[in-house]
């Protein structure tokens, strides 16, 4: 494989050994791995560029957020996964694009700036350097000449450039929601920052209110979300939780009259209409808009109250609540098959930005209305019976399809058909119609706070006085209902420099006391700037594509390098990131697709979990837990190969594993061995069989582990091969050669140390991977369990190509065996060369 630089020295022919077979040099890591990590950043061996005719491979990292505290070792785990994957990649011969940079918008670094006084500009830059730092210090084989933040001013421009694409093609809007105002953080928090009505950070309290807010129409794109899913090579579980999140579901839409409401109407939406006929109530969300219009004088007092309690509470909180809630109105709905009256309660396990904000409650075929019918001993009507026969009572809901029974016309057929039919009536009386509807709302994407991208839009001022000045307070009204884009030529459109951002009770933000940067004249016409902020989830949408051309200033990237580049090939992150994130970022790909800017349906082609590395104790790692663990420590006391090594020798990637730092001394001692016995043996040209055999049986090994990131597995083969290697006296150079090519990527610092004692001038990295000959991986003989009747009584050691009367007289006179043989007919013998050597006897 030939240099990707010009500037990286020439090769230099292998010395002869003689150097090797002098008293070795020790091994010092804090001065070899500094040394090696200076000579990769100036030779440039990492720099990603497309040769023509070479296949390529992007591999990503989940873009970290820089926080304060730096990395501790539970982070470096995915990051360790796929550099090694791409030191590989690089010496199998692709081209890699190898980036790193930093989310760094965003309420953490808010939240640390206003508790220590600082701008979070200057928190955020300082915590990226520290992030950076311990980076390098693992030698990781990034591009370091792609690296950016989301913070950065070219990137903002054209985060806010794909935000205005949204905007003209109506994907985003305004709109009036209730959302979670939490004041003491400034800011609208979602559903899963919300626990027990309090912040998740800072466990503030938090209100449900009205707000303006600015909304992505994600919904346009539930279909194509949820059916592109099988474009790509996902975990399982990540699949589902995408699934169930769009939430994609075929029913019917049903309306209940108000008894004595001439007009009003209450929607429902449900997947069961077989279930129509066991309707006994209907619940409103206590948000919903016919609440108040339709309580009767008596209840009004309590319902009022169970609403005002129910606005502290999250969505998630509401719908988790095993004990279900409620109030009665007092007010009547009119079932829109059988024209009985039905009494309509308040619950808050309803949520009124879900579906219609009301269900039809059939509590015998639904578990959350059976459990709200037994709290408040309201009716339990089977209307679908599993076997077509009648229950009097039900210990549980019956959930699933089955006959419908006491459902008039409709009883004795299926629930397939039984839909089809009712909805059919709903639709001739014009009480219902068939509709698919999705659990996924759309994205709500604003927030009040300053630490975040400005949104590129502005509104109309209209001036009481027209000579007034709303800076200074002159009566006006801003125009909401009237947004305007920036033009692209005055992107970016930067945060003004505010001394005091903290958060306050004004839900329009921080922003909106930046008077001087908030309202702007334009040909004599007052404006006012949008004072809502981008969410963090908007840097991390499309980073992936501003690193295939991160200094485009003409365009967020070029037709060319997205050729060149894209789709990401593997991407290795957390999986807390399963949904929000991932889908978040594959809907802006799939508008970016519409609008001809990108070539594929789905960004990711394949997706891994790193399992998190717990501490010593168990638990996962915090600040608060006093479990942490710096890797600037395991660094400096063992090396960053060590810490590397470690980390893959650990378990499986995606597994969940508790740190243990007694444990590293078992790859330090690996790490040394290599050192020792590759510089200071003999290095020869001969090789014998078994060490050539062991040598090819590694390589393959090892090639095959790293492609399937089984890099435990990996290690493994390598430490039995040094082991060999450690009872020669003197050394095969084509062994010693192999293996520290394999272990390169692993442990790259030492093998560097060693490659150059050897006499080589340029890098290990950019030598050609290892072939290995199939024929030299499989053994000669082998041995094999001796089963008698199944169960294994001996072993033997066979010729691969035994033919079944060798393997028969082997078996029977195995040591073991014949105890379990002697005196009885051998009624069949079952051989399966290399697999199965079985004595069946009577």
């Amino acid at each position: 494989m030939t240099s990707p630089t010009a500037n990286t020295p020439s090769p230099s022919t292998p010395a002869d050994g003689a150097a090797a077979a002098q008293e070795p040099a020790r091994y010092v890591h804090a001065e070899a791995e500094p040394r090696w990590q200076r000579f990769w950043e100036e030779t440039g061996v990492f720099r990603a560029v497309r040769h023509e005719g070479r296949p390529k491979r992007y591999v990503l990292d989940m873009f970290p957020y820089p926080s304060g505290a730096g990395l501790h070792v539970g982070h470096p785990e995915g990051y360790t996964a796929t550099d090694i994957f791409c030191r590989y990649s690089r010496m199998k011969g692709f081209d890699v694009l190898h980036p790193m940079g930093w989310d760094a918008f965003g309420l953490p670094a808010e939240q640390y700036a206003i508790q220590t006084g600082t701008h979070p500009a200057e928190t955020t830059r300082k915590n990226i350097d520290t992030f950076r730092r311990q980076l390098k210090m693992l030698g990781f084989s990034y591009d370091w000449e792609r690296e950016f933040g989301t913070i950065d001013e070219n990137y903002v421009r054209w985060t806010q450039w794909i935000f205005v694409k949204l905007f003209e093609r109506g994907l985003a809007y305004q709109d009036k929601i209730l959302v979670n105002w939490c004041p003491a953080l400034g800011t609208v928090l979602a559903n899963e920052e919300v626990k027990d009505g309090k912040s998740e950070r800072g466990n503030h309290p938090v209100i449900r209110t009205p707000l303006r807010q600015w909304m992505l129409r994600i919904t346009a794109y539930a279909d194509r979300l949820a059916d592109d899913l099988a474009l790509v090579d996902w975990p399982e579980g990540t699949l589902v939780a995408q699934r169930n999140w769009i939430g994609r579901s075929e029913g019917a839409t049903i309306s209940f009259d108000v008894q004595g409401f001439e007009g009003a109407k209450i929607d429902v939406f449900t997947t069961r209409p077989d279930t129509l006929l066991g309707c006994t109530y209907v619940v409103l969300a206590p948000e919903h808009a016919l609440v108040e219009k339709i309580t009767s004088a008596e209840k009004l007092d309590a319902v009022r109250a169970y609403v005002q309690a129910a606005a502290s509470k999250s969505d998630l909180d509401r719908t988790s609540e095993k004990t279900k809630t409620g109030v009665p109105t007092g007010a009547m709905a009119i079932h829109p098959l059988t024209g009985k009256a039905v009494p309509i309660w308040v619950g808050d396990y309803v949520i009124g930005g879900y579906g219609t904000g009301a269900v039809m409650a059939v509590p015998a075929h639904d578990e959350r209305d059976f459990a709200f019918a037994k709290a408040f001993e309201l009716p339990i009507i089977e209307v679908v019976s599993p076997d077509g026969k009648l229950h009097d009572s039900l210990d549980a809901a019956y959930v699933d399809e089955g006959v419908l029974v006491r459902s008039g016309k409709f009883d004795g057929i299926k629930s397939t058909e039984g839909k089809r039919a009712i909805v059919d009536a709903l639709v001739a009386s014009g009480k219902g119609a068939p509709k698919i509807t999705y659990k996924l709302r759309d994205w709500v994407f604003s927030r009040q706070r300053y630490w975040g991208e400005p949104i590129p839009v502005y509104f109309p001022v209209e001036m009481k006085n027209p000579a007034g000045d709303p800076r200074k307070g002159d009566e006006h009204v801003i125009r909401y209902d009237k947004p305007i884009a920036v033009a692209e030529s005055e992107l970016p459109l930067r945060l003004p420099n505010l001394v005091d951002f903290r958060p306050g009770d004004d839900p329009q933000g921080p922003l909106a006391r930046a008077v001087d940067w908030r309202f702007f004249q334009k040909d004599g016409q007052w404006y006012a700037r949008e004072t809502n902020t981008m969410p963090q989830w908007a840097g991390s949408c499309w980073y992936y594509l501003r690193f295939i051309d991160p200094k485009n200033d003409a365009e967020p990237w070029s037709q060319k390098a997205y050729d060149d580049w894209m789709p990401v090939d593997l991407y290795i992150g957390g999986n807390e990131h399963a949904v929000l994130h991932l889908l978040y970022a594959r809907f802006w790909h799939k508008v970016l697709f519409d609008i001809g800017k990108v070539k594929h349906p789905e960004p990711f082609l394949k997706l891994v979990h790193q399992g998190l590395i717990l501490g010593e104790d168990g638990e996962k790692m915090s600040k608060s837990a006093g479990n942490v663990v710096n890797p600037d420590d395991i660094v400096k006391g063992y090396g960053a190969d060590c810490l590397r090594l470690y980390e893959m020798f650990m378990g499986p990637l995606e597994a969940v594993k508790p740190w243990q730092s007694a444990q590293i001394q078992g790859v330090v001692r690996f790490r040394d061995r290599v050192f020792s016995i590759l510089t200071g043996r003999q290095l020869v040209d001969g090789i014998d069989d078994a060490t050539k055999r062991l040598v090819h049986k590694t390589i393959k090994k090892v090639t095959e582990d790293i492609e399937t990131l089984s890099f435990n597995t990996a290690i493994s083969a390598m430490m039995v091969l040094l082991n060999h290697l450690g009872s020669l006296k003197d050394l095969p150079r084509e062994a010693a050669r192999g293996l520290l090519i394999c272990v390169s990527p692993f442990a790259p610092h030492v093998a560097e140390e060693v490659w150059r004692m050897w006499g080589n001038e340029r890098s290990i990295a950019l030598e050609a991977w290892p072939t290995f000959d199939p024929t030299l991986c499989v053994d000669d003989v082998i041995e094999m369990a001796v089963q008698v009747n199944g169960k294994v009584r001996g072993r033997v050691t066979l010729p691969i190509k035994a033919s079944e009367d060798e393997a028969r007289n082997a078996a029977l006179t195995a040591e073991g065996v014949s105890a379990f043989t002697a005196g009885k007919t051998l009624k069949k013998f079952i051989y399966v060369p290399g697999k199965i050597v079985n004595l069946v006897v009577a």
